[in-house]
């Protein structure tokens, strides 16, 4: 069975109507996984039609039990069904939203807003039952590569090794907190009353807070006043020498890691290659200048 016709049939089941047509017309994003908002007994609902290749690269039964703790702690939005099995997820609409990309991740307002609860996710009181490791997790998407009989970068391997040696220089202590992973401006909703949710806990698990950081800044493309405004809200101090290349180190990490994300989903055929050289070529000059120059500034580091 194709994957809409598996959203369809969820959809009849969840709200037993074998009269729903799975449509596709409001598109609400993602990259993973394809979003898409549906009014269903004058309700309004976000539905996920899982993205190729995510069988393989999410492990959904984790992502099922982070979700529901999120959703506890009043971060996420509600959830009405989650198919372990497919990875197809209902979830309410939150009414007059807009993703902080669309309203302007770097406006004080927005870095205050993320600041604030991305302290409230790493403070949670209950851990998920998993470990986000960037380098394990890279080994996986590299295996699932070769399967699929796919090329890595002519001087990937050299620059990865590279990375590696630089963070265990420069990384010698990490905290485990409870963390989302995915810190994009496009996972951050926040509605006409202020509250700020943070959405797509796929990737999510206990990891150093610095990785959400890392991944906000580098995502939204700060500048460096905004930069320096995130850290301050977040820290309330200037970063430690620790900090700061923890922040450095998971901004190339991640440029890398996505960067395999992103070929598995050009050799299974869809249109991620241009998104895949981006960040490849990103962390490839990251990692050259930073090598020469330790104080390469982060707001470099974030500029393509």
């Amino acid at each position: 069975m194709r994957i809409e016709e598996l959203v369809q049939e969820k959809l009849r089941q969840v709200f037993q109507d074998e009269s729903i047509i799975f449509d596709k017309s409001r598109f609400a994003g993602g990259l993973t996984n394809y979003n898409y908002i549906m009014n269903i007994k004058g309700v309004e609902y976000v539905v996920r039609e899982p993205g190729g290749m995510t069988d393989q690269i999410i492990d959904r039964k984790v992502e099922m039990v982070n979700n529901c703790i999120a959703s506890e702690f009043g971060v996420n939005s509600d959830c009405i069904y989650f198919d372990e099995v497919s990875g197809i997820k209902i979830s309410k609409y939150i009414e007059n939203s807009l993703n902080i990309a669309q309203a302007n991740p770097s406006s004080p307002q927005s870095l205050e807003a993320v600041s604030n609860l991305m302290k409230r996710i790493h403070s949670f009181p209950k851990q998920f039952p998993n470990r986000f490791d960037w380098q394990r997790e890279l080994s996986k998407y590299e295996g699932i590569i070769e399967q699929q009989r796919g090329d890595l970068f002519y001087d990937y391997a050299p620059l990865k090794e590279q990375l590696v040696d630089f963070v265990q220089k420069n990384i010698k202590s990490t905290i485990l907190v409870p963390c989302h992973n995915d810190t994009v401006p496009e996972n951050f909703l926040i509605d006409n009353t202020g509250k700020t949710y943070l959405i797509d806990w796929e990737y999510s698990g206990m990891n150093d807070p610095c990785w959400d950081v890392a991944a906000y800044m580098l995502e939204s493309r700060l500048d460096a006043e905004a930069i320096q405004y995130l850290i301050s809200q977040y820290f309330g101090h200037p970063l430690t020498p620790q900090e700061e290349f923890k922040i450095k180190g998971f901004m190339m990490a991640q440029d890398l890691l996505w960067t395999a994300w992103a070929l598995i989903r050009h050799y299974y055929g869809d249109d991620f290659l241009e998104y895949c050289t981006m960040r490849y070529e990103r962390f490839r000059k990251n990692i050259e200048n930073i090598t020469q120059t330790p104080h390469y500034p982060l707001s470099s580091m974030v500029m393509v």
